[in-house]
């Protein structure tokens, strides 16, 4: 029997695979330490907990419109003009399941056969396979390490056609932890005004910046800016909400009009429930999310101190996120016992095989140098995992 090729050329998650990998092995009673899952260790907190209990008693567990609660989108509106300075109407907003049904709502709604996107690399790993899904090219754009891997105008005009239809910003980014600045956006925002594509910015980490770094929505610099910017974010980063699974979009009426009809035939609405606790997640107290940033402000600084310590590896140094992406390239063609380690997924099962640590493995990033780290764990399991990956180094011959 033959099935569809579309779904054939989707390469499988490796963040996934590594993760079911080390979680199995937990299963099996291992002491694993994972620095694969790209989640917050901390549990939602609990006035949430509690919103989503109350709403359940009050019997708020039916469908909803597709686009989400009028009470949620209005509490998104409010959200993204006090925080962004950018101004929408409820008709301009559509709750999903989680950020990743934005985005693949997104293609599907803009993308006619072999149009292109432009990815900088490196990438998170679901961006390509859903301009595939959606019958699309993702045209990945080389970055250079002088500019934290983030991409200039000089490095898009290399790569810009008559079948470009969008590029995509994810600021802080996602592996790299990077933010642009609000100069690297304004020229990035006047480029693609000047070849009228449209602009997919993947906010998603937005809360978790630290020191004096900024954040900036490049729809929020100009006019134009704004009406060819597709804004994403969600509460499961900044609220620690990743299993409730609510995302959401901001974007011109015409575009979440499409969007609605995709998604009223894939979903439907979101679950009804997660999306009262997001009420109370974007409108309740937000002291939690400034208490999670501190904590993680403190576990990014003690891992790229402890990584310095470390022989044959170098680092990006995130300003935001929760990930550190660690270059073990100098490392390759060195053995263990007769096992040598040529690429970054080599690397990973082996590091996850003799020290029991679960890293991603660059290549999925598009960055075959690299292994990515989450500090989303204990400040226990970062010093335990990164005296492992010290010993596995050490061990390399």
């Amino acid at each position: 029997m033959n099935f569809s090729q579309k779904a054939k050329n989707i390469e499988p998650s490796l963040t996934l695979e590594i993760t079911a990998m080390a979680n199995k092995m937990k299963e099996d009673g291992v002491d694993v330490i994972s620095f694969s899952a790209g989640e917050p260790d901390f549990n939602t907190p609990e006035n949430i907990i509690a919103s989503a209990y109350e709403a359940m008693k009050a019997g708020k567990t039916k469908y909803t419109p597709t686009t989400g609660i009028l009470p949620l989108k209005k509490a998104i509106t409010e959200k993204l003009y006090r925080d962004n300075n950018l101004s929408y109407n409820t008709d301009q907003i559509i709750v999903c399941n989680g950020a990743k049904q934005c985005l693949a709502n997104i293609f599907l709604a803009l993308l006619n056969e072999g149009e292109e996107v432009l990815i900088p690399k490196p990438y998170w790993v679901t961006y390509p396979e859903l301009v595939k899904l959606a019958g699309g090219k993702p045209v990945f754009v080389d970055t250079d390490k002088k500019n934290k891997y983030k991409f200039k105008v000089e490095d898009l005009k290399k790569y810009i056609s008559s079948k470009t239809k969008a590029i995509i910003i994810n600021s802080p980014n996602n592996p790299t932890g990077t933010v642009y600045t609000k100069e690297e956006l304004t020229e990035i925002a006047e480029f693609a005004k000047q070849q009228d594509i449209f602009i997919i910015s993947d906010e998603i980490y937005e809360k978790l910046i630290y020191g004096e770094t900024e954040h900036i929505s490049i729809a929020s610099l100009s006019e134009d800016a704004y009406r060819r910017t597709v804004v994403i974010n969600g509460v499961s980063k900044a609220y620690a909400m990743t299993g409730w699974r609510i995302g959401y979009c901001a974007a011109s009426k015409e575009l979440v009009s499409l969007m609605n009809s995709i998604q009223s035939h894939f979903t439907s609405n979101p679950n009804s429930i997660a999306q009262y606790a997001s009420v109370e997640a974007l409108t309740g107290p937000q002291h939690t999310v400034e208490l999670m940033k501190v904590e993680f402000e403190k576990r990014r600084d003690f891992a790229v101190e402890r990584l310095s310590q470390i022989d044959n590896i170098s680092y990006i140094r995130p300003e935001g996120a929760f990930y550190v992406m660690i270059n073990v390239s100098a490392l390759y063609g060195k053995k263990i016992g007769d096992i040598s380690v040529n690429d970054s997924l080599e690397f990973a099962k082996m590091l996850l095989e003799s020290e029991k640590v679960a890293a991603v493995p660059g290549v999925a990033f598009g960055f075959d140098d690299y292994i990515r780290i989450s500090y989303a764990t204990s400040m226990n399991n970062l010093e335990k995992g990164l005296n492992r990956l010290e010993n596995f180094i050490k061990g390399l011959k």
